[in-house]
This record gives structure tokens, C-alpha cells and sequence, in this order.
């Protein structure tokens, strides 16, 4: 399968058993504007590209959402145990944006997708979810170009400060992608 859009990437996690299973989990949290994102798309799409047959195991399935009328961080805590309970084994984890401008501190976020455009990658400012009906639901503020063309590269949010650029080399550095995936170019 060759992904050129949206809806490629959409198709291909439909396809997906273990993603739809998560996905069908999270949404029974009912979190407001709550998404999976980041290496959860993007490591789906660049096992697809690279032909991997095996998926890469994440260190964590991220979940944020935003909720500005409870941003007590126990409660993100209670609902990654609600999730481990619902499908245990698997490395959630649970974040508020309502609240985690203040840990990255930055101006406040006003939305989940205010959250994922200031992500430091624009292949990882990438956010999945089932709406009410049931339908896949993609987002991706910066679009997808760079995450199905392979290429690492910050976010404007990142690019327009020396010390977020520093925290985007070093995090680039750390996290090695191209170890694991030796088709990726970073920039």
C-alpha cells in the first residue's frame, strides 16, 4: 500500500486489529477532545514504508486530552489504571493539555490540537480517534507530508525558539529513529 493522504493513513489503521482494539478502548474513557497521537500513527506509517512485517514496539501509547475544568494530574493517573484495567499490557500513557503548558512551560494550550501543533516533530504532530459513530477521525496540524515522505523536521512552534530547537536536537539524538527506520531524514 502506498499512503499519499489522509485517507491512505486512515485505511491503514482500519486494517489494523491492535490500533482499532486501542482506539475502541480509549474512546469508552469518552475524554473531551481526548486523541491518540503521536508515535502511535507515526510508527505505524514508517514500519508500512520501510516493509516491516513486525510492528515496533512504543515506549508508551499516547493519550491526551482537554479538559480545563479538572486538570488535577491524579486524574490522568486514574485513567491510565481505567485503561490498564480495560486492556492491561500496554504502556498508556494519560495527559490533560489543559494543563501540561505549565510542565513545558509555555502560554496555556486551547485545545488538543493547539497541543499536538507545538509537538516538536511535524511526522510525530499526528492525532487519531473514533468519533461517535465510530469513524476514524485524523488529525494532523502541520499536515502529513513529512510523515509519509520521511522526514524529521521541528514544528514552527519549535523552530521559532533557540531553546526549543536545542530540546528538539537533543530529543532527535536521543530518540535515534533512524537506527530503527534508516530511510527517515532529519533536518
Amino acid at each position: 500500500m502506498v499512503i499519499k493522504n489522509e485517507d491512505d493513513i486512515i485505511e491503514l489503521i482500519q486494517k489494523d486489529e491492535w490500533m482499532m482494539k486501542l482506539l475502541k478502548t480509549v474512546k469508552v474513557l469518552d475524554l473531551p477532545d481526548g486523541w491518540i497521537c503521536a508515535g502511535f500513527v507515526r510508527s505505524k506509517i514508517w514500519d508500512m514504508v520501510h516493509g516491516y512485517s513486525e510492528r515496533t514496539t512504543l515506549e508508551d501509547i499516547d493519550v491526551i486530552y482537554f479538559d480545563g475544568t479538572n486538570k488535577d494530574e491524579k486524574m490522568e493517573k486514574q485513567l491510565e489504571s481505567r485503561l490498564i484495567s480495560l486492556l492491561p499490557n500496554v504502556p498508556w500513557s494519560v495527559k490533560n493539555e489543559a494543563r501540561m503548558h505549565s510542565r513545558n512551560g509555555v502560554e496555556p494550550y486551547i485545545s488538543s490540537t493547539d497541543a499536538i501543533a507545538k509537538f516538536p516533530e511535524t511526522a510525530t504532530a499526528i492525532g487519531v480517534k473514533l468519533d461517535k459513530q465510530d469513524n476514524l477521525v485524523l488529525i494532523a496540524p502541520h499536515g502529513i507530508e513529512d510523515l509519509i515522505n520521511l522526514t524529521v523536521k521541528p514544528t514552527p512552534f519549535f523552530t521559532a525558539n533557540i531553546e526549543r530547537m536545542a530540546i528538539y536536537e537533543k530529543r532527535v539524538q536521543k530518540k535515534n529513529w533512524k537506527r530503527h527506520w534508516n530511510r527517515i531524514i532529519i533536518t
